[in-house]
């Protein structure tokens, strides 16, 4: 509905994961770089967690795009409490092994074999196990079973567990999976993205949804889509779906705080919990006039589907121009406490609060003193050289934002590629020595 009413292509907040809409922020990043170094190592564990909503899956979806599925199989097991026998059951269903009426000994033997079978290939295969805070004991001690297949002394299959947080905290604590702890090489919890984030995250999913300047957010309105949330992605997606929903019933066409405390207090009282990022919902304050200075430039077309880092805090439009809007005010009383109305006159109204100050990178000019009139025949000072546009200027800071961005991932994919030949040169020649003629050199996928 509101896609439609905003021209959007599709919905920008949807709740299916899609790699498309892959944001990397700090934590996001942090956990590429130790998926990284995992896979470099080609073997052992990978753990990755998060709280509900925090984009585990998101994640794993953009990290197989990444891989080259030529070098390395990937295969995926969600996890819902599934005992060990099943377990093989369903692996060698993703290995094109028939399991049908083999003992576990027998089983075992022939998921070996499939795995060898890949090693010959020229691949190794990385098996992604979701939602593994609820595999049994005895599925996780088969699973580190499994991790002992090996040619040559190279490891046939590397293993990443995603769960939530009681899944880390029963790998860190528990003594009954002492052995698989010691086989985890790399481990990362995902935390909800910081304040700082929101703006660049809403302007990205809006981006790769087909936005064109509609509408447009407030700088307030970022503050309180965070304090509603949490940050926590999921949580995020689903109230701002429902501020655009909100916007397009009521046309709104800057959506602020207002807009944004609105929607969360009736999603809060349609679901009997606080939209306060987890916690307890504050007391609730009287609306506050929808703020004047837009973020977004509203006439601006959509010209990279990415934007430009920054963009949305610094009060820039997509067009590299800072922003101002018309002001719109809309006069509302502020609600005394009840101590401080009896005091006063029933009838006397209070003056509503200022609006926020705007956002934006623009210098604030100092004031200028009137200048004295001029004696007519008086010599005439020379004028002043004109300064650089601030226009100019900010459009000069965009691009070497961008360029620095460029020049961190360059830097980013070229230690991945290190680690990756670090790790084959080092491998290949065991391989052939050990595996045989049969077997090409070991290789892994890499996130690109």
């Amino acid at each position: 509905m509101y896609e439609t009413h905003f021209g959007l292509g599709e919905r920008p907040f949807q709740l299916t994961p899609d790699p498309r809409f892959w944001f990397q922020t700090a934590t996001h990043g942090k956990a590429m770089a130790y998926l990284g170094y995992g896979l470099a190592q080609g073997e052992g564990f990978i753990v990755i967690t998060g709280d509900v909503g925090a984009g585990k899956t998101t994640l794993v979806g953009h990290l197989v795009e990444t891989l080259d599925t030529k070098r390395l199989r990937v295969l995926h097991i969600v996890s819902t409490a599934v005992e060990p026998q099943d377990l093989l059951h369903v692996l060698a269903g993703q290995l094109d092994v028939d399991a049908q009426g083999l003992s576990k000994a027998a089983l075992l033997a022939a998921i070996e074999r499939a795995l060898n079978g890949v090693a010959r290939e020229g691949r190794r295969i990385l098996l992604i196990v979701d939602e593994a805070q609820a595999l049994p004991l005895a599925s996780l001690e088969e699973l580190r079973m499994l991790s002992n297949f090996q040619v040559g002394g190279h490891a046939l299959l590397q293993i990443l567990l995603v769960g939530q947080p009681e899944f880390r905290e029963r790998l860190l604590g528990s003594a009954a999976i002492e052995q698989l702890r010691q086989r985890v090489i790399a481990i990362h919890h995902l935390d909800p993205m910081e304040p700082e984030e929101v703006p660049d995250y809403i302007a990205h999913r809006l981006a790769v949804a087909g936005w064109t300047g509609r509408p447009d957010f407030a700088a307030d309105a970022f503050d309180a889509l965070y304090d509603a949330s949490g940050g926590v992605p999921r949580r995020l997606n689903v109230l701002a779906g429902r501020v655009l929903l909100q916007a397009a019933i009521e046309g709104v066409e800057l959506i602020g705080r207002q807009t944004v405390e609105s929607v969360a207090a009736d999603m809060a009282a349609d679901m009997g919990v606080a939209m306060d990022g987890g916690r307890e919902a504050p007391m609730p304050i009287a609306p506050e006039p929808e703020p004047v200075a837009p973020i977004f430039n509203t006439s601006a077309r959509l010209g990279d589907p990415l934007f430009s880092a920054g963009t949305l805090r610094t009060g820039l439009g997509l067009n590299g121009h800072a922003t101002v809007a018309a002001a719109q005010p809309d006069p509302i009383t502020r609600v005394m406490p009840e101590s401080e109305a009896v005091s006063r006159s029933a009838h006397r109204v209070v003056a509503p609060p200022p609006a926020p100050e705007p956002v934006s990178l623009r210098p604030i000019p100092e004031p200028v003193a009137p200048l004295p009139p001029v004696a007519e025949g008086a010599p005439v000072a020379p004028e002043r050289p004109a300064e650089p546009s601030p226009v100019a200027a900010l459009e000069n800071r965009v691009a070497q934002l961008e360029a620095r961005l460029e020049q961190q991932e360059a830097a980013l994919r070229r230690v991945l590629t290190l680690l990756v030949d670090w790790s084959e040169i080092d491998n290949r020649a065991e391989i052939h020595r050990e595996a045989g003629p049969t077997i090409r050199p070991g290789a892994w996928g890499h996130a690109a």
